[in-house]
């Protein structure tokens, strides 16, 4: 998908126009349109009008101001998407934009919207190209918008559909070796660097966590670590982005039952293919900012000496853990990251991870639950960057009271702590491998969609990619 800024409208060119009520279309002199018409369709409450001429086809969106910027923002998302339906019936192959609304900058959400919604999954179609979308471009004709804003939005479209395509990539075509391979491909295009840790490193580094959930697999795991870092940062010490790389999750010997449930853990892999494309935006946009990544990555299958329940697994720092479900398995493979991410004296260290059924049932499609020992000047940061992209964000408690929930009776610790407050006794679990400050964002109930849900997709959603980005541009801004 390509994004460009424009200086002039062509003469042939299809018009997306971005209108509200108060848009005077007496003033506004373009080729083919019939203000009365327009007019008497604004009237009726008609939020998209298609008016077909002998030039192009002219579509209008009609948008209403909410009370906040970012729910505004958001309304023009929805609405470039829902223009996308027309676009493709016409078998538009581009596409102009156009502000003539009261809304500065309207033409940025409305273009995101409506090119995060052409994203399209076709890589195993034997007839592909029969089914692609004739969408290719979006112009934006913009006095107010800057060639750079492009530029970034440019990425951030980018980005969102690496990351939805390695979520969307099936097991038998991502393992954690073809991963940390597609790690290490788009750390070049980006230039970032990448190391792949292999098996004998990660047995060497002692990640007792990582090593036992691969215990069932005939696949080796791999541990990958990025680094971008900017010449100039304006961070002394690094941000660390740690993302959870289970392939393929069955439950291991805890094994799922398979109705609606193992079908689509190939997206278990979320949380690592958000931290690739949120380094990847970073550094396609050079932001000034050093930043980390951590990818811990295997499958999970009870074959083999796959790891048992009532097993003692000892951790990356050390710690001992009763493993007592081993569909529990991705806070294990986290905490050796997040053990390790010590050694780099980070000044935040966010996790993403598909972590818990829990956090899904507690609040459904709508929000990502976080939890952390960041300061509350880091997490209102985060929130608002949330709110800013609508990739919402609802904090949830770490008190004492649910630490003991995790207390073993034979190791220092078990994976699992009951039947209740399960999203957050999981976040319990990871803060005993901290000791500086921390996020963890489980985005169990967002990164994949069974239906489908407008811009945000269906099936890889790459929630969570934006809302860290727009957190990196603040960091990188000192906001």
């Amino acid at each position: 998908m390509l994004i460009s800024l424009i200086k002039k409208i062509g003469k042939n060119d299809h018009l997306a126009i971005i209108a509200d009520k108060n848009t005077d279309w007496n003033k506004i002199k373009l080729t083919g349109i019939d203000s009365s018409l327009v007019r008497s369709q604004v009237k009726k409450d008609i939020r998209q009008i298609v008016l077909p001429s002998v030039s192009g086809i002219t579509l209008i969106s009609v948008i209403e101001q909410k009370e906040t910027v970012a729910q505004t923002e958001e309304v023009l998302r929805k609405a470039g998407h829902k223009l996308l339906a027309n676009i493709l019936k016409n078998k538009l192959s581009s596409v102009t934009i156009m502000n003539l609304s009261g809304i500065p900058l309207a033409v940025l959400p409305f273009a995101e919207g409506m090119a995060m919604g052409n994203y399209q999954f076709l890589k195993y179609k034997k007839d592909s190209e029969k089914e692609r979308n004739a969408l290719k471009e979006i112009r934006i004709f913009d006095e107010h918008v800057s060639s750079a804003s492009i530029d970034v939005l440019q990425t951030i479209v980018e980005s969102v559909y690496l990351v939805r395509d390695l979520v969307n990539m099936p097991a038998n075509y991502l393992n954690a070796i073809d991963l940390s391979k597609w790690i290490v491909k788009y750390g070049n295009i980006a230039g970032f660097k990448t190391e792949v840790l292999n098996k004998a490193k990660i047995t060497a580094l002692k990640m007792g966590g990582l090593l036992a959930v691969n215990l069932g697999s005939v696949d080796p795991p791999t541990f990958t670590i990025m680094e971008y870092k900017h010449k100039n940062p304006v961070n002394k010490h690094p941000i660390v982005l740690v993302g959870k790389g289970v392939v393929y999750d069955t439950g291991g010997l805890s094994l799922k039952p398979t109705s609606n449930s193992m079908d689509y853990m190939k997206c278990d892999m979320a949380g690592a293919a958000t931290m690739l494309g949120a380094i990847y935006c970073a550094a396609k946009t050079k932001l000034p900012l050093h930043l980390i990544g951590l990818i811990p990555a295997t499958d999970n299958r009870p074959g083999f000496n796959a790891f048992a329940p009532g097993d003692v697994i000892t951790m990356h720092n050390g710690m001992t853990v009763e493993m007592l479900n081993s569909d529990a398995e991705g806070r294990m493979i986290l905490a050796d990251a997040l053990s390790f991410a010590r050694q780099y004296k980070p000044e935040l260290v966010i996790d993403a991870a598909t972590l818990t059924g829990a956090a899904h049932r507690a609040l459904g499609d709508h929000a990502i639950a976080y939890m952390g020992t960041a300061s509350e000047q880091v997490k209102n940061k985060l929130e608002t960057s949330g709110m800013e992209v609508y990739e919402r964000l609802v904090e949830f408690p770490l008190w004492d009271e649910y630490g003991e929930m995790l207390k073993s009776e034979i190791a220092d610790i078990k994976n699992v702590g009951g039947a209740l407050a399960g999203a957050i006794t999981a976040g319990k679990f990871l803060e005993k491998f901290t000791d500086y400050p921390w996020i963890h964002l489980d985005i169990a109930g967002v990164a994949y969609f069974s239906s489908n849900m407008g811009y945000k997709g269906k099936n890889g959603s790459a929630i969570g990619l934006r809302l860290l980005f727009n957190f990196l541009q603040k960091r990188a801004a000192n906001d």
